[in-house]
């Protein structure tokens, strides 16, 4: 049995124990009993220190006429009534010192025992709702462990002996060949033509190029600035003000487009246009080439947009599920992986983790 339900077993037995308890002696008269010390406890707190001794005379003829009136008004059948009305005797003195009320307390504990019965009730509730809380936690770490080894059980069935360079090969040349070419578009073309092609970019919704920033774009667009290069802009933006007068016409406007935006800018480096390894499924992969060769033939040369046709091509292979489940397990397992499949303890695992999970879905009622 799973800690989770052990304590759920245990939490459940004492709330049924407490609530017998309660019901033995009478949920209404228990609650009756609370509300009864609870006001007298009050009273004997509130008016300890003003009505004892040579106090206010006024706060001692409140106190006692209130506490009289708190015991007077119960019911008389009320278990432990005899209790307040020794302790109503207790501070029914002519004059009352701090061992009076130490004393009216002291004759209320067989109430207060009462009380507590009622306490112990809420109490098994409360460590119930918790160890609920906790079962469900727990179930959900469960369904994650399982769909992780299950997920290592795939990924044993790779074969891991496939010639993945067949497709990591050219998949890793695209993606140089880009990074450095849109270096070197990034240099060669105006801030403004850079910004239109991310406009048109963020369009495609598997490349992660963001829109740029609408002041940014309206800058350049109505600047003579914005026919620099982006990394001249940055570099005009880290000049002084006084600096910067000198070759612009509007120095604050620059700064305040351009170097608020470096961080956007620099990104802007043609990774988003690179292909993530391993790959994802055929058609997954094929999409995003499609998406990138019109992207790409506007910044790179045709050699790169070959070599991107090249990637696309291998999704059409028949081998290309082989050699993608192979990339992916690679990826994924390593050595310790490997070692916990092919000795068996991963299968083994699963095995009672479903256990766990069913015996804490039978205890939770979730089946």
């Amino acid at each position: 049995m799973s800690e989770a339900v052990e304590r759920l077993r245990r939490a459940r037995e004492a709330v049924e124990s407490a609530v017998a308890a309660v019901e033995r002696h009478g949920r209404d008269e228990l609650e009756t009993v609370e509300s009864a010390s609870d006001s007298a406890t009050k009273l004997l707190d509130q008016y300890e220190d003003t009505a004892t001794g040579t106090g206010d005379f006024q706060s001692f003829v409140k106190f006692q006429d209130e506490f009289a009136t708190t015991v007077e008004e119960l019911p008389d059948d009320l278990p432990r009534r005899d209790a307040f009305e020794e302790a109503l005797d207790a501070v029914d003195q002519r004059r009352l010192s701090e061992s009076d009320f130490a004393a009216a307390r002291t004759v209320l504990g067989p109430a207060t025992e009462l009380v507590d019965v009622l306490e112990r009730e809420r109490e098994a509730r409360a460590e119930l709702r918790e160890a609920e809380r906790e079962a469900k936690r727990r179930l959900q770490a469960l369904d994650d462990a399982i769909a992780e080894h299950e997920r290592l059980l795939e990924l044993g069935d790779a074969d891991l002996d496939a010639p993945v360079e067949k497709l990591r090969d050219p998949l890793e040349r695209y993606d140089e060949a880009i990074v450095a070419a849109f270096t070197d578009y990034r240099t060669d073309v105006s801030a403004r033509e850079l910004l239109e092609f991310a406009s048109s970019a963020a369009h495609y919704p598997l490349v992660d190029v963001q829109a740029p920033p609408a002041d940014l774009v309206e800058y350049v667009e109505s600047h003579e600035a914005g026919t620099e290069t982006v990394p001249r802009l940055l570099e005009l933006a880290d000049y002084s003000r006084s600096k910067l007068d000198h070759y612009v016409e509007d120095a604050t406007a620059l700064k305040r487009a351009v170097a608020t935006r470096q961080t956007y800018l620099d990104r802007l480096d043609g990774s988003a246009l690179q292909l993530e390894w391993p790959p994802g499924p055929a058609a997954e992969l094929r999409r995003r080439c499609e998406e990138r060769i019109t992207l790409v033939s506007r910044v790179a040369g045709e050699d790169v947009v070959a070599t991107l046709r090249t990637v696309r091509e291998l999704t059409w292979d028949d081998e290309y599920e082989r050699l993608w489940t192979a990339a992916v397990a690679l990826d994924e397992l390593d050595a310790e992986g490997r070692e916990r499949l092919a000795s068996g303890s991963v299968a083994d695992e699963l095995a009672e983790l479903r256990a766990e999970r069913e015996s804490l879905r039978e205890a939770l009622g979730d089946r």
